[in-house]
């Protein structure tokens, strides 16, 4: 594919969406779940909260590997070069940060003892020696980089919004084919 399309796929859409849903709900699970105590409910949101984020990780790679096959739309002309920049950086940043913090939870969960299995069926290799230290110190790695997401999809979304409804370019439109 040589020219740029006007929009993005049905596949980029539909990943984004889905990737966005599951964020929004794996990061408050994570924040409500950590400071329970000890019970099947916790256990039970501890196991759902790694479904999440190996699910994450594995629709992360798909995106990456579309948009690496799939050109985006390119950005209007009408944006400054700085917001250009800031936009690219955005989402750099985000499929870093959609592939680092499941793994580094996932070597936690390694680190600390518990097993990760994938919707209670598919067990996963550790990736990590049992290191109680280890473990703690990658804890706090993966809530630092959690809330770095967060603050980027807020980021992200005001962005959009302001395209939208100030700038009036139709960046918000290639993703929401419907708002054209």
């Amino acid at each position: 594919m040589n020219e740029t399309p006007a929009h993005y796929t049905r596949t980029a859409i539909a990943l984004h969406w889905v990737l966005a849903l599951m964020i929004f709900i794996a990061f408050p699970v994570g924040l409500y779940m950590v400071d329970l105590r000890l019970s099947p409910e916790k256990l039970q949101l501890y196991s759902w909260h790694k479904w999440a984020g190996i699910a994450i990780l594995v629709l992360a790679l798909i995106r990456l590997l579309w948009r690496a096959t799939h050109r985006p739309p390119a950005l209007p002309a009408s944006m400054k070069r700085i917001e250009q920049i800031a936009a690219h950086a955005a989402h750099h940043l985000l499929y870093v940060l959609m592939i680092a913090v499941p793994l580094v939870g996932w070597m936690m969960s390694s680190a600390k003892g518990f097993p990760v299995v994938w919707f209670g069926l598919v067990p996963l290799p550790d990736l990590v020696s049992k290191n109680k230290e280890l473990g703690d110190l990658l804890g706090e790695v993966h809530e630092l980089l959690a809330w770095g997401m967060a603050l980027i999809v807020i980021a992200h979304a005001a962005a959009a919004i302001k395209h939208h409804f100030l700038a009036r370019d139709g960046i918000l439109a290639r993703m929401l084919p419907f708002l054209k």
